[in-house]
């Protein structure tokens, strides 16, 4: 099934402007929402909304709606995305990532792990996260770190995509660990990955779109919780997130542009959290704050 991109191509500073109007009109929901940088010079943005085709009719409603009263002038316009088979596209030149003492590969170079790495086996596939973005690689850094230095009994990884977090954290301890994602796909992936790593027990996967789900409260609190998701979601579930950590638990965020670290930062501190350091990577930052 095809995907659809409807757009407005606008200002950096509306596109700006349609981003929060659309996050707000649909919230949570299974929906990409984003900005994208056409021409610098000229100031040119678009802001587009990604959807499956069987929704578009009721998306492009709800969407026209929002713009007509906000911005009468805008032109909603078009695209569908071609289908790729993107496994053997992020196959080419997928080369290992170490992070910390893990080390992230494909099932083509299992003959690079060495002695005394933490291996983790993950092909590109349909779910984010095979250890060679920042966001990932800094997550990874940071796990190794707090797993270290705290005593961790049980842990969550929120929007686990491929799971590779959550089997990092289960091959450094012999914990309990929650893998939940809003996309069923993820899910069955991040699942598949954990059986490939050879774990027969001890992570569950969930499918959960929001807090409401019973799985926080059946293996809650957590004493560990990663969220490598985006600054603007993050920043919306930092509330309800803080509500399920444990007293003296660790929480490490990512997927954040560095230059929207504070805004994390101090929704979190809003919520109760101790900033304890930042990293950064290829442009994006990885926050670790805990509950004192």
């Amino acid at each position: 099934m095809s995907e659809i991109r409807l757009y407005v191509t606008t200002t950096e500073a509306k596109a700006e402007e349609i981003l929060d109007l659309l996050s707000a009109v649909f919230g949570e929901e299974d929906f990409a929402i984003g900005t994208t940088e056409i021409d610098e010079k000229k100031d040119i943005w678009e802001a587009s909304i990604y959807m499956m085709a069987e929704d578009e009719a009721e998306v492009r409603s709800r969407v026209e709606t929002a713009l007509t009263t906000a911005f009468p002038q805008a032109v909603l316009e078009r695209e569908v995305i071609p289908e790729v088979d993107w496994v053997v596209k992020s196959l080419e030149g997928l080369k290992p990532v170490r992070a910390g003492r893990f080390l992230v590969h494909g099932s083509h170079d299992r003959d690079k792990v060495r002695p005394g790495d933490i291996a983790i086996e993950i092909d590109a596939g349909q779910a984010f996260g095979t250890g060679h973005h920042g966001t990932t690689a800094g997550c990874l850094e940071v796990i190794d770190s707090v797993v270290r230095s705290r005593p961790v009994r049980n842990a969550l990884d929120l929007g686990t995509g491929s799971g590779v977090l959550a089997i990092a954290v289960r091959k450094l301890r012999n914990i309990p660990v929650l893998a939940t994602d809003i996309d069923p796909i993820a899910t069955k992936v991040a699942a598949e990955n954990v059986r490939r790593n050879g774990i027969a027990s001890g992570i569950v996967t969930r499918t959960a779109p929001g807090f409401h789900s019973t799985a926080f409260s059946e293996h809650g609190p957590f004493d560990l919780i990663i969220a490598n998701i985006l600054a603007r979601p993050l920043i919306r579930m930092a509330p309800k997130l803080a509500t399920h950590i444990a007293p003296g638990g660790s929480v490490i965020l990512s997927g954040i542009l560095s230059g929207q670290r504070w805004k994390v930062i101090a929704a979190y501190s809003g919520a109760r959290l101790r900033h304890v350091r930042t990293i950064w990577r290829n442009g994006w930052v990885t926050i670790h704050l805990d509950r004192p």
